[in-house]
């Protein structure tokens, strides 16, 4: 959408997600991530610490029971994604403002650990297909092809250029 600000936040996972569900039965998950410039001090010849950055991060449906399943506290990541701000009344009737990011893409930095992905299974955006028409969700196969999952088997790729 135009005029949204969409920002990438690369920090440390606070705790582990919050996975909860709404009154309808919407999957949430809710994290803070800290993010903690440093800088290079030249005189002290060492690193410095600036100001930690904790951001609220929030992400919904099918997406936040990945994220829950997968991110653990400490986890370095990397998010994407648009910042909302809140306006509310806290307890004392105090009119407060909070900026949070809802995330669209998330996933752990491999700058200091290596990752193993997993594809999870597609329910097909919740609906139902009958068995005679289902077909692979993935757009690079063609019809009749095999439904195994091409990137969990090794050497299922050929070595010709693709053009």
């Amino acid at each position: 959408m135009a005029g949204e600000t969409v920002i990438t936040v690369v920090g440390n996972l606070t705790a582990d997600p919050e996975l909860r569900y709404t009154q309808n039965g919407l999957p949430v998950a809710n994290f803070t991530i800290a993010s903690t410039p440093r800088t290079f001090d030249r005189q002290a010849n060492e690193w410095k610490d600036g100001e930690a950055l904790f951001l609220r991060a929030s992400v919904w449906r099918e997406f936040a029971e990945h994220v829950a399943g997968s991110l653990t506290k400490g986890m370095r990541v990397i998010a994407q994604g648009r910042l909302r701000q809140r306006s509310y009344q806290d307890r004392e009737g105090n009119n407060r403002t909070a900026i949070e990011l809802e995330v669209d893409e998330i996933g752990p930095s491999l700058r200091y650990a290596t990752a193993q992905v997993t594809r999870a299974a597609s329910n097909g955006g919740g609906q139902s297909r009958p068995q005679q028409q289902q077909v692979s969700d993935e757009p690079w196969s063609t019809p009749g092809s095999s439904s195994a999952d091409a990137w969990s088997a090794p050497g299922s790729f050929g070595d010709d250029t693709p053009f």
